[in-house]
């Protein structure tokens, strides 16, 4: 795209300069932020009109306090996340706005504007840190004519909604290699490799037909399950001693998080029984529905080391691999399990060690299971490296929005020629 003729200094460090008919303004004099109001429940109907807060749309109500369309932006809780309606509103208190009466620019280029001014990071609230309305107003702003603010506004919206339709397309994709590993997984696991092998009835409704030569055992038969330590604050410790033990955010889904390691005193004579050991399954007991059985091996990464009571350590037989049931503990049966056994809260799950005890482990010959683990390592990691560079082309997705968003709005480009494929957003809400 090509560039302005001409430029002028600005004195701004991450704006050095603008088309030489542009403005560089303080914010004060573009718009004003006016406080939202404080909004009771009693009076949100269905029906009515959006209702936001610092995060977007909360609710619904039978009146609006902006015109349209309108800028909100987050004073408290999530300050200076900015969002934009096209429509009336009611901003609640915890939000500033901006509608066209407030200003005398282009609404849809100020959304941009201030997009870029990095008003999230701007915050000298004691408490809980908020958006001072003061502070907001020192930052710069290029100004151009009103005529190029709705071209750019239309460049912008255009441009951003073809990236945004990229990234949408690439998540789906992410999405889509999740739930292909999850079937390559459950499958592998639950009816083997060789699709001619004859099945049989497990006897369990969700876990199906399985391989007739495989067994199902209750995970009490081939393992024990030892409780972690519980916390007690205020307790008098006679011979403590302090250790390192893992807390459930330690234990993710098929790998340890040790960044941060807590430390605990116990006394010298619980060492033993609350350490863990070589070859443990460690199970988080719960939390949020995802967390629930989830886990990963240890390999005596930090020794000794001890294991909250929300993380069970199953320790399984001789001749039983724990590679294989944290395999088996990932798969759409043993979620079922796990899910059907829980105690529900609100959006917490919790299963004790007993409901855990009786989850059905398929088992199939040792030389199967690791003819097994082996093609899920291979498939696991090819759909690791897909993630990875779909990830990758995600980021620099947004990269290049940002950079296309900034340098629009600070006339790095000239946008002033240029014509829409299609009616836009911009024009939509004048």
């Amino acid at each position: 795209m090509r560039r302005y003729e001409e430029y002028k200094a600005t004195g701004v460090e991450w704006m050095p300069k603008i088309p030489e008919h542009w403005e560089a303004i303080k914010l004060k004099w573009v718009c004003s932020f006016v406080y939202g109001e404080s909004l009771s429940s009693d009076v949100r109907i269905e029906g009515g009109v959006p209702v936001f807060g610092s995060n977007g749309v909360t609710g619904v109500h039978n009146a609006s306090i902006t015109g349209a369309p309108c800028i909100i932006v987050g004073r408290k809780g999530s300050f200076g996340r900015i969002n934009y309606c096209i429509e009336p509103c009611f901003p609640i208190d915890t939000t500033y706005y901006v509608d066209q009466r407030v200003t005398k620019h282009h609404v849809r280029w100020l959304y941009y504007a201030l997009g870029i001014l990095g008003l999230d990071r701007i915050s000298k609230d004691t408490g809980v840190p908020g958006l001072s309305r003061e502070d907001a107003y020192d930052h710069i702003v290029s100004v151009p004519p009103l005529r190029e603010q709705r071209t750019i506004a239309r460049f912008l919206d255009d441009k951003t909604t073809q990236i945004d339709q990229l990234i949408t397309q690439k998540q789906k994709m992410l999405e889509l290699l999740q739930e292909e590993r999850a079937a390559l997984i459950n499958h592998a696991v639950t009816k083997g490799l060789d699709a001619t092998a004859p099945l049989r009835d497990s006897g369990i409704e969700w876990l199906g037909e399985v391989p007739a030569h495989w067994e199902v055992k209750r995970l009490k038969w081939i393992a024990e399950i030892q409780g972690g330590l519980a916390l007690s604050s205020g307790k008098i410790l006679t011979n403590p001693v302090t250790l390192p033990y893992l807390r459930v955010a330690n234990v993710q889904d098929g790998y340890l998080d040790l960044e941060e390691i807590k430390m605990v005193e116990v006394e010298e004579d619980q060492i033993n029984r609350y350490s863990l050991q070589k070859g443990d399954l460690l199970m988080n007991e719960g939390g949020d529905n995802d967390k629930l059985g989830r886990g990963c091996v240890w390999r005596g990464e930090i020794e000794p080391c001890l294991h909250q009571n929300h993380v069970f350590a199953v320790r399984l037989f001789d001749g039983y691999s724990p590679e294989w049931l944290n395999l088996v503990t990932t798969t759409e049966s043993a979620r079922i399990h796990f899910l059907t056994r829980a105690k529900q809260s609100t959006n917490l799950a919790s299963i004790s060690s007993t409901n855990i005890k009786e989850l059905p482990v398929v088992l199939p010959p040792v030389d199967e299971q690791y003819e097994i683990l082996d093609f899920v390592t291979e498939e696991s990691a090819r759909i690791v490296e897909l993630t990875s560079t779909i990830n990758q082309e995600i980021t620099l997705l947004q990269e290049y929005r940002a950079a296309l968003i900034a340098e629009a709005v600070t006339g790095q480009v000239d946008v002033r020629n240029y014509e829409p494929a299609s009616i836009s957003t911009a024009e939509l809400v004048g």
